[in-house]
C-alpha cells in the first residue's frame, strides 16, 4: 500500500536532512519533488496544488527554519497535512437512533460491493450488531447468489429476493422484515453498472424514498485512482453520500484516490478493504495511514489485528510450552495460522516502523507469503508423532515428507533448520532479563505470550 509514494517522499526528505540548515530555497526544491510524486500517485491536480502550498507556507515559517531538527520538522508539516488531507480522524457508521439502521452500497460494476457487503455485515457482527444482508442486484444472476454464500460463510441472515423483483421493492420488503424481526442493521447491496448512467441513479434514488436511509456508502475500487475520484464526486452530487469505501487498498502503489476523495467529496473514507478474505475490511484511520505513507509504520492496526486473532487461553498455554522447553511442530503450524488471520507478511510488514528503509537496502531479505504456504504444506506433510518430536525426523521422513508436500528434502531441512533456531532463541531468552534503574529484572511470563 502506497509503496511508490512512500519512496518517493523518503527520497525527498533524504536531501532535506542533508542540509545543515534549512532555507526557502532547499525547502521550495522538497515540494517540488514532493509535488512530483504525488502527481504521480494519481492525486487530484487541485488537490496536490493546495497540499504544496499549505506545506510550504508552514515549512518556511520561522518555527521549522530555526528548529534544532528542521528535517524532522518539515516531515511533521508533511505528516500534519496528509492527516488533515485524509480526514482528521476515523470517521464510524451512524448506528443509533431509528432501528434498523439502513446502510446502502452504491458504485459502478466491479468495484467490489457484493463482498463488501459481507465484510462489513461480519464487522458488524462482531460489534453485536443483528444485521441482514439484502441482495438488490438483480441484473447480475450470480450477486444474489454470491451474497447467500457469503452470508452463509460469516453466519449473517440473507433476505431472499429473486431477479424477477424490482430493487426497491426488494428493499421495501426487507426493511418491513427488519423491522418486525430480530435485526437492527440492514445492508443493501445494490446493482452497479460499468459507468455511471441516470437508470442507475433512479433506481438509487427510489430506493432511498422508499425506506430511511441512515448511510449511503459508495464502494469504489482503490486501484483506478482518479477515475474512482471521479466517479464518487458524480455519485455524491446525484445521491447526497455519507463516506466512502476504498477496496482493494492492498494493491493501490499509488494512493491517489485515497489523497483524494475527501477534499474532492468532502465526505469521509469510512473504510478500506485490504484484501479478499472475508475479515479484510478496516476501519480507515487517517492519522495511521499518513504515518504509513511516510514509512512511519502503523503500530497501533497491528497491535489491534494481533489481538483480534490471538487466543488469550491458547496465548497462556504457549507461554507455558515456551518455559517448559515444550515448543513443538505443531504449535509452529498455530504460530503460522495466526499469522496469516492477521494479513499477508508483505502487510505486516508494512505496519512496522521503518520498513520501508530495510526494502532499499541491497539484498535486505523481503517477505515471501509463498515461503510461508510451502512451510505449511511441510508441516501438515508430517504426522503427529513427527510435529511433536522433530529429532525422529530421518533422511526418510524427510524424503517422504517432500513427497507429501510437493516441496524438495531441502525445503524440509529449511523448515527444521528454522524451528531449531527458534527453539535456541526461545531457550537464550528465557531467564534473561531486562536494565531498569541500573539493575537487571526478570522478564514477567505475561511477556512471553
Amino acid at each position: 500500500m502506497f509503496e511508490n509514494l512512500t519512496d518517493r517522499l523518503e527520497s525527498a526528505f533524504k536531501k532535506l536532512r542533508g542540509h545543515g540548515r534549512l532555507t526557502e530555497e532547499n525547502i521550495q526544491e522538497a515540494m517540488g519533488e514532493v509535488r512530483t510524486a504525488l502527481l504521480e500517485a494519481d492525486v487530484n491536480f487541485g488537490v496536490v496544488k493546495e497540499f504544496i502550498a499549505s506545506v510550504t507556507a508552514k515549512a518556511i515559517g520561522r518555527e521549522v527554519l530555526t528548529s534544532l531538527s528542521p528535517g524532522q520538522q518539515v516531515v511533521k508539516v508533511v505528516h500534519d497535512e496528509l492527516v488533515d488531507l485524509l480526514g482528521s480522524e476515523a470517521e464510524p457508521l451512524k448506528l443509533d437512533g431509528r432501528q434498523p439502521v439502513t446502510i446502502m452500497l452504491a458504485g459502478l460494476q466491479g468495484s467490489g460491493k457484493t463482498t463488501t457487503a459481507a465484510k462489513l455485515a461480519r464487522l458488524l457482527k462482531e460489534k453485536g450488531r443483528k444485521p441482514l444482508l439484502v441482495p438488490a442486484d438483480v441484473y447480475r444472476p450470480a450477486a444474489i447468489e454470491q451474497l447467500h454464500v457469503l452470508g452463509s460463510q460469516i453466519g449473517v441472515p440473507v433476505f431472499d429476493s429473486t431477479t424477477e423483483q424490482k430493487p426497491v421493492d426488494i428493499a421495501r420488503r426487507a426493511f418491513a422484515e427488519a423491522s418486525a424481526g430480530p435485526y437492527d442493521t440492514v445492508l443493501i447491496d445494490t446493482a452497479g453498472r460499468l459507468h455511471v448512467d441516470e437508470a442507475l441513479m433512479d433506481e438509487l434514488r427510489e430506493i432511498g424514498r422508499a425506506v430511511p436511509l441512515t448511510e449511503v456508502l459508495f464502494v469504489a475500487d482503490a486501484m483506478t485512482g482518479q477515475d474512482a475520484v471521479t466517479v464518487a464526486e458524480k455519485f455524491n452530487t446525484e445521491l447526497e453520500i455519507t463516506g466512502v469505501i476504498l477496496t482493494k487498498m492492498e494493491g493501490d502503489a499509488r494512493g491517489g484516490a485515497a489523497l483524494s476523495v475527501k477534499k474532492v467529496t468532502g465526505k469521509p473514507i469510512k473504510f478500506a478493504g485490504v484484501g479478499e478474505s472475508v475479515e479484510a475490511l478496516e476501519v480507515f484511520h487517517p492519522d495511521r495511514t499518513a504515518s504509513r505513507i511516510l514509512g512511519m509504520g502503523d503500530v497501533l492496526s497491528l497491535i489491534e489485528k494481533a489481538e483480534a486473532v490471538v487466543d488469550q487461553k491458547n496465548a497462556e498455554l504457549l507461554a507455558r510450552k515456551i518455559q517448559k522447553n515444550a515448543f513443538t511442530l505443531e504449535d509452529f503450524l498455530d504460530q503460522i495460522q495466526q499469522i496469516k488471520k492477521i494479513g499477508s507478511l508483505e502487510q505486516i510488514m508494512d505496519m512496522i516502523p521503518g520498513i520501508n528503509k530495510l526494502k532499499q537496502v541491497k539484498d535486505a531479505p523481503k517477505p515471501e507469503q509463498k515461503e510461508l504456504i510451502k512451510t505449511e504444506a511441510i508441516i501438515r506433510s508430517m504426522t503427529l508423532k513427527e510435529r511433536r518430536n522433530h529429532r525422529i525426523i530421518d533422511a526418510g521422513r524427510r524424503l517422504r515428507i517432500a513427497k507429501g508436500s510437493g516441496t524438495t528434502v531441502n525445503d524440509v531441512n529449511r523448515v527444521l533448520k528454522s524451528y531449531a533456531m527458534m527453539l535456541k532463541m526461545m531457550k537464550n531468552m528465557k531467564g534473561k532479563g531486562i536494565m531498569t534503574g541500573g539493575k537487571r529484572r526478570k522478564l514477567p511470563k505475561g511477556l512471553m505470550r
